[in-house]
């Protein structure tokens, strides 16, 4: 099982991150503003790839939407590919525009 943390930086934006005991694997870098949350990026970093840490960070960001009443704004292009893919799974998230 993997454990994805939730970071908070400065300027207010977020990242769900994978880490393993030493390396940053993966992070979905995201902003939380009213009852938006705009993302950014994801990035699965060299070395872990082909894992499927991209769509654990996905399912991750989704279930924390869910869970606090959220919308989902997909500027970064994999959330985009997916809610696209698959909006049956996640329309009722998806803010478009």
């Amino acid at each position: 099982m993997v454990d994805v943390l939730l970071e908070q930086y400065d300027k207010g934006q977020q990242s769900f991150v994978i880490r393993n005991a030493k390396d940053k694997l993966a992070e979905m870098v995201m902003d939380i503003s009213g009852n938006i949350i705009t993302v950014y990026h994801t990035e699965v970093f060299p070395g872990a790839e082909g894992k499927g840490l991209g769509k654990i960070l996905l399912k991750t960001m989704v279930e924390y939407a869910r869970q606090n009443g959220l919308k989902v704004k997909p500027l970064c292009v994999f959330v985009q590919a997916q809610f696209k893919r698959h909006p049956d799974l996640y329309s009722d998230l998806w803010q478009k525009g």
